[in-house]
């Protein structure tokens, strides 16, 4: 039975380029490598929201449903992040 899958896939023109110059530089043998590669990363980075999400959203929000009293208002996260985005302009 096979372990693999061929698939045609359509990339626009720099991401295929991106291939080939992977491949090109050696980097990769293949341009299959590339793709799974990139899929792998995909893969992680999918598992790393979610564990995000349960390990620290979902316990963050069930505190906050738990007492709001300890919840920051709207007006002040606004507030607080417009002076964080003035400092940082400032700054360059």
């Amino acid at each position: 039975m096979r372990t693999t899958q061929q698939f045609s896939v359509t990339l626009p023109n720099d991401m295929a380029a991106q291939v080939r110059a992977k491949v090109a530089s050696g980097e990769y043998a293949s341009e299959s490598e590339v793709i799974r590669d990139g899929l792998r990363a995909l893969q992680a980075r999918d598992r790393a929201v979610e564990q995000w999400l349960r390990n620290e959203v979902v316990p963050a929000y069930d505190v906050y449903k738990a007492d709001p009293s300890r919840g920051i208002p709207l007006d002040d996260v606004r507030a607080g992040l417009a002076e964080r985005h003035k400092r940082a302009a400032k700054r360059g």
